[in-house]
């Protein structure tokens, strides 16, 4: 059973929703210190044009001047001497301090500006008339195609004033001839005196104003799906049965005044479901979790499997909290108002088939959506991509958080908690900034609520929670009924002061301990024998010092070019195939040695000898030969004929 409650009993706002059953279908909250401009109409003063933009500004009242676009220029600002396909800009359309009648399209949102158009539309209950651009007629989309080719004909009969176009709207299916011609008679006489209205003032001002949230959701919503409509103020229901006498007579049967003492919302226990709205993260029946993030581009959805264990495998858990996660997106994109591109992370899932299970159902859940649509296929990433028409502005950016807005919606939960049965007391914890207000101006709503359901309602004052951040809590039997919720008002403040103390972790100890083992202390004896055994590596010390100097000086030397280095290996061949000098102590070595060895040794040091670099010395001057004594020569005779006999020759004793 579908209801529409209107809730009007505070006066800073009021509040429209849409139940199916149980479930919140839809929501519409409108703050009266809220200024909504969106389908009104104004005559507007062209205040600049920017050529490289495509767009013009336009003065219509507000503190931001209106952007209108070259797209949305009405037929009659286009040049009428035009050449076929000739390229037009803004500026041959429009001049500076232009008087236009537009039509906000869209509401400020941020640094932005209002969107404007030139193309007005005038709502009905069964048609749109398009009063200046002609080509607009057409039927809903969400109609069937026999429907549509009957209402073609209806609106062919209609004989709309030329220059006009008419849309047929989904509330206009199977309506008579006669309630078509009626609702587009009204129109007209609107459009008459907006023109009337245009003659008689000089711009900046407002021609016509949108109708109330009270008479906009029963234009729009009010179908007959709808069941009943339940109205909390005498007001608000007057004006409600006014509009349906008038637009829709067979309808006053469903309109109801609703005279309970207990609250409209909390009745039908919707208070809380509205406060899932505002949150970031919403839970699932299955355990599982969305997490909601507005960002400047787009809006982020994730999707977390959390607690979520229904199913055999993970696949089969993945694509069942999908599925119920896409049915649930679809009906926070509702409640939020949230338009524009909105990108879904769902959990990876393998099979191809549960992918397109989950497309399939994103799709049959935004199908009873009013806003236009478009939703893509699932990326090999698990993101799914989709746009949705941005109706009016989303739900957080209407959303006030200061003390007077915060306290109704603290005093809707003690309602709603207090209505429960077998509930003995309720306790609000709320910053002392907001306790001050709920004990003070806000004391004698208090004292209604306790007075008309018979429970004791407790207001505790935190000092380090912020004014958004508050929490209700609903005793019965002197119970918490939410285990993951403080155990009385009392333990909630203390259980929050330790939850802000910081607490010691306890600490991981390993199983397993293995230090190594201490190393073997030396003796003194150990000591000095370690020196001794150190010394002849000390004396060796300075010939290895001078063989690395060397060698150093040998390795770190580079020829300058290729020359100096055949050079190099010339002189280092000439060194080695050249004779040694050897001492006259050597000379006497060799003698000893000789006879046992004689041609061997000599040979063994020159391979043994390391090369030592040469000195050169002057060159000695030529000296004449003296004259060698007879003694002398027979000396070096023996000396010669010596040389080339063996060693054991008796020869050479004498």
């Amino acid at each position: 059973m579908k209801r529409m409650l209107i809730n009007a009993t505070q006066p800073e706002e009021v509040r429209i929703a849409i139940t199916d059953g149980n479930s919140l279908f839809d929501l519409d909250i409108e703050n009266v210190a809220e200024v909504r401009r969106k389908g009104n109409i104004y005559k507007g003063k062209v205040s600049r044009i920017e050529p490289s933009l495509g767009a013009a500004f336009v003065d219509f009242g507000a503190e931001r001047h209106g952007f209108l676009p070259f797209k949305e220029l009405a037929p009659q600002y286009l040049p009428k001497d035009r050449k076929g396909k000739e390229r037009i800009s803004i500026k041959d359309c429009l001049s500076k301090d232009q008087e236009i009648i537009i039509q906000v399209e869209k509401d400020e949102r941020g640094n932005k500006g209002a969107a404007l158009t030139t193309q007005i539309s005038i709502a009905g209950r069964f048609l749109v008339l398009m009063p200046n651009n002609p080509r607009a007629s057409g039927i809903s989309r969400r109609l069937n195609p026999d429907q549509r080719e009957l209402l073609k004909k209806k609106v062919a009969d209609l004989n709309a004033p030329e220059g006009m176009g008419v849309i047929v709207r989904t509330a206009g299916e199977g309506r008579d001839q006669d309630d078509l011609k009626w609702d587009l008679s009204y129109l007209l006489n609107v459009w008459e005196a907006i023109l009337e209205a245009n003659a008689l003032k000089n711009a900046p001002f407002l021609i016509y104003k949108e109708s109330d949230i009270i008479i906009r959701t029963l234009r729009d919503y009010l179908k007959e799906d709808v069941d009943e409509i339940w109205i909390d103020t005498n007001e608000a229901y007057e004006q409600a049965e006014e509009f349906i006498n008038s637009v829709m007579p067979e309808q006053t049967k469903i309109l109801n005044k609703y005279e309970n003492t207990l609250p409209l919302f909390t009745r039908y226990q919707i208070e809380s479901q509205i406060e899932t709205a505002y949150q970031r993260e919403v839970r699932l029946n299955s355990g599982g979790a969305i997490v909601i993030d507005d960002t400047e581009a787009l809006v982020a959805i994730d999707i977390n499997s959390s607690q979520a264990t229904q199913g055999k495998d993970i696949e089969e858990t993945a694509a069942n909290t999908n599925l119920e996660a896409s049915r649930e997106i679809a009906r926070q994109l509702r409640l939020r108002d949230i338009g524009g591109l909105v990108v879904i992370d769902f959990i990876d899932m393998m099979k191809l088939e549960n992918k397109r299970a989950v497309e399939d159902e994103m799709r049959k859940a935004l199908a009873v959506d009013r806003a236009r649509v478009q939703i893509g296929r699932i990326s090999r990433f698990g993101l799914m991509e989709l746009s949705r028409q941005r109706l009016r502005s989303s739900l957080s950016e209407r959303w006030t958080q200061d003390v007077n807005t915060l306290s109704t919606s603290i005093l809707r939960l003690l309602e709603e908690e207090t209505s429960k049965t077998n509930t003995s007391e309720v306790r609000a914890i709320v910053s002392p900034d907001m306790s001050a207000l709920l004990l003070n101006e806000r004391r004698i709503r208090l004292n209604d609520i306790e007075a008309r359901s018979g429970v004791k309602v407790i207001v505790i004052s935190d000092a380090t929670r912020p004014d958004s951040r508050f929490e209700v809590i609903r005793i019965k039997d002197g119970k918490v009924q939410d285990p993951d919720k403080n155990k009385s008002s009392i333990s909630a403040a203390e259980q929050f002061e330790r939850k802000t103390k910081k607490t010691k972790k306890p600490k991981e100890v390993a199983a397993v301990k293995i230090m190594p083992s201490s190393r073997p202390k030396k003796g003194i004896i150990s000591k000095i024998t370690s020196l001794f055994k150190s010394n002849p590596k000390v004396s060796e010390k300075p010939k290895r010092r001078t063989n690395s100097k060397r060698k150093t000086q040998n390795k770190n030397f580079k020829p300058q070019n290729k020359q100096n280095k055949r050079f190099e290996n010339k002189n280092k061949n000439f060194q080695k195939n050249k004779p040694k000098k050897e001492n006259f102590n050597k000379a006497k070595r060799t003698k000893d040695v000789s006879e046992k060895q004689p041609k061997k040794e000599p040979i063994k040091e020159a391979s043994e000898s390391k090369i030592v670099p040469r000195k050169l010395s002057r060159p000695k001057k030529n000296e004449a030969p003296k004259a060698e004594t007879p003694k002398a020569k027979t000396q070096n005779a023996k000396i010669d004929n010596s040389v080339g006999r063996a060693s054991n020759d008796p020869r050479n004793k004498t």
